[in-house]
């Protein structure tokens, strides 16, 4: 029995539509147009959503993945981002639990700080600052 599963029908569908595209110098043109700005729509997305708690690295991905779709170093980049990925999570998991504690640790810590600036310079506010004064005068 084989470890790898048959992909998906979509997945056939999907190649067999890009393939009558690509087939056409002016769908090729437009696919690799079209391509490009909804990859570095999303990419920017990303990146701009990288400082903030939440998904910005994923959705970065996420954009290298549609790029990948037409461009050769995308698929490059997006596959050498898997092997280190996956290579950091294998590692962590080989972890003793007080280690993967501490790097959780260290992660919470840094999306906190993070998050902070990211109040303070956008927002102007201050959390730090207000949290004390609140635990100064109550």
């Amino acid at each position: 029995m084989s470890d790898r599963r048959d992909p998906p029908r979509w997945r056939g569908r999907v190649s067999t539509t890009l393939a009558l595209i690509r087939a056409n110098p002016t769908g090729r043109l437009a696919l690799r147009i079209i391509i490009a700005v909804l990859g570095a729509l999303v990419v920017a997305v990303g990146v701009m959503l990288i400082p903030l708690p939440g998904p910005g690295w994923l959705i970065v991905i996420a954009g290298l993945g549609i790029w990948a779709v037409e461009f050769h170093w995308a698929k490059r980049l997006l596959a050498f981002t898997r092997r280190h990925v996956h290579g950091w999570a294998n590692w962590v998991k080989r972890q003793s639990l007080p280690v993967r504690a501490a790097l959780g640790a260290v992660g919470l810590l840094f999306v906190a700080g993070v998050a902070l600036i990211s109040i303070k310079l956008s927002l102007d506010i201050d959390v730090i600052a207000q949290v004390l004064h609140y635990f100064a005068t109550h």
